[in-house]
């Protein structure tokens, strides 16, 4: 199936291992990784950043096998995580991006539409993180507010 928006076909990704058992060549246990993990998390991280970090430069393929539950349980029951999904705040980040952009540029039809895109994005991100109970019912995205949000 295509791409809502490009037509693009796929998305380019790095796979996980095939074992979902800790791997005989890792050196770290369960206590040392979480100790990395919440002092990432605390230095302003992200669960994806932090995922990256540990892949690359740790070598632990899978924080999930080792610690037994998804990071983002982890770092909620460690008070370490952020009240606002990452993923919205990415969005919320390329809003403010374009909003930036169209202030300079304000005959940019492409950028106006991106930014059009954007904002139906982060809507119907708002609508799910309502419907799962993430965000409060009375939660909504306010564009002069939006720098407040992610900082």
């Amino acid at each position: 199936m295509a791409r809502m928006y490009s037509r693009a076909r796929g998305k380019s990704k790095s796979t996980k291992p095939i074992k979902k058992t800790k791997q005989s060549w890792l050196r770290y246990q369960k206590e040392e990784i979480e100790q990395l993990v919440l002092k990432l998390a605390k230095s302003g991280k992200t669960r994806s950043e932090i995922g990256i970090i540990l892949r690359d430069s740790y070598g632990i393929p899978d924080v999930k096998i080792l610690l037994e539950k998804k990071m983002n349980v982890f770092l909620k029951e460690n008070k370490a995580s952020k009240e606002l999904p990452e993923d919205l705040i990415n969005l919320i980040k390329r809003d403010i991006v374009l909003m930036k952009h169209l202030e300079k540029h304000k005959d940019d039809r492409t950028a106006g539409r991106g930014r059009l895109i954007t904002e139906s994005k982060i809507g119907r991100l708002v609508k799910y993180y309502k419907s799962k109970r993430v965000l409060p019912e009375t939660w909504k995205y306010d564009r002069e507010q939006a720098q407040l949000l992610v900082s």
